[in-house]
């Protein structure tokens, strides 16, 4: 069954935060969707491994997944949970037994992933996500890999993943609509309708002298990821509802380019500065135009 449902990412704090900001967050999230209307039915945790030396925020030791999710549940009764798992660096035995650990904590999707940018597919000496697919079909029942729109050989990459057993894609931020392009020819050419998260995320001020958003997304000499990059350096300089503006405007697009396809389609939020209150607006807002749950939405 689709998942259909409204996801925000929610990374797991550096270990010497302690628990109590682990705590802290996820109470003013609660408050953040009271506040706002956004009702949030899952809440997206990504194991973090260690990237290129040159990420903008340092990468310091980060609390796991499943100790982050044990403190933060209980402030977030109303939703469950998603996570991605990397399973390179884990042997099929390690795997297993994670994956069992993620499944007894109600993790209702599991997304694949692999090694970093610093190495190449296949190295990592563990399971690859493709084989992890096929191999933990019985034990995952929702088992998600990640879906980016503009890379070279994206729809080759993305069927042979749903060939090995995924049952949904998860994009990776959007900012612009060639998640549009690439949908409607994957529906020309094959019969895969998996389920589709749609991801977007808020670009606050702060993205102007840090730039963590832009490194996230970038995929050096792809012309199309400069300018999804050029619409984040524009969005970190507008106002509150200029900035709200250009972000709906582009989930309508989204939208409205893939409600018709026949991909059952869930929404997935992220602040990747942390959850705030323009964020929340500014999700708000779209959801008011189009939301899973909503029989009355623009593309119902």
């Amino acid at each position: 069954m689709p998942l259909n449902t409204v996801a925000l990412e929610l990374v797991p704090p550096n270990v010497e935060r302690g628990a109590r900001y682990a705590v802290e967050e996820a109470v003013k999230v609660r408050a953040l969707s009271q506040e706002t209307g956004v009702a949030i039915g899952h809440i997206m945790i990504p194991g973090m491994i260690d990237e290129d030396d040159d990420r903008p925020v340092e990468m310091k030791p980060k609390m796991d997944v499943l100790e982050y999710w044990s403190l933060i549940r209980p402030e977030l009764p109303d939703s469950r949970g998603l996570c991605t798992q990397v399973t390179s660096f884990l042997d099929e035995s390690a795997l297993r037994s994670r994956l069992t650990e993620l499944n007894a904590a109600d993790f209702d999707g599991i997304a694949f992933v692999g090694v970093p940018r610093t190495l190449k597919d296949g190295e990592g000496g563990g399971v690859a996500p493709t084989d992890a697919l096929s191999t933990f079909a019985t034990l995952v029942p929702n088992r998600g890999v990640i879906l980016i729109p503009t890379r070279e050989g994206e729809q080759g990459r993305f069927r042979f993943k749903l060939d090995q057993g995924a049952t949904y894609g998860m994009t990776q931020l959007l900012y612009s609509d060639a998640i549009v392009g690439f949908l409607t020819e994957f529906a020309r050419t094959t019969e895969h309708r998996p389920e589709i998260l749609l991801s977007f995320g808020f670009v606050p001020k702060l993205e102007s002298k840090i730039g963590l958003i832009n490194w996230l997304i970038q995929d050096p000499g792809n012309a199309a990821v400069a300018a999804e990059q050029e619409f984040v350096g524009r969005l970190a300089t507008l106002e509150p509802n200029e900035k709200r503006k250009e972000m709906l405007d582009l989930y309508k697009r989204v939208i409205d380019g893939v409600g018709s396809l026949g991909f059952p389609l869930s929404v997935h939020f992220e602040a990747a500065y942390g959850p705030s209150k323009p964020a929340f607006d500014t999700f708000a807002e779209m959801l008011d135009y189009w939301a899973p749950d909503n029989s009355n939405s623009s593309t119902g």
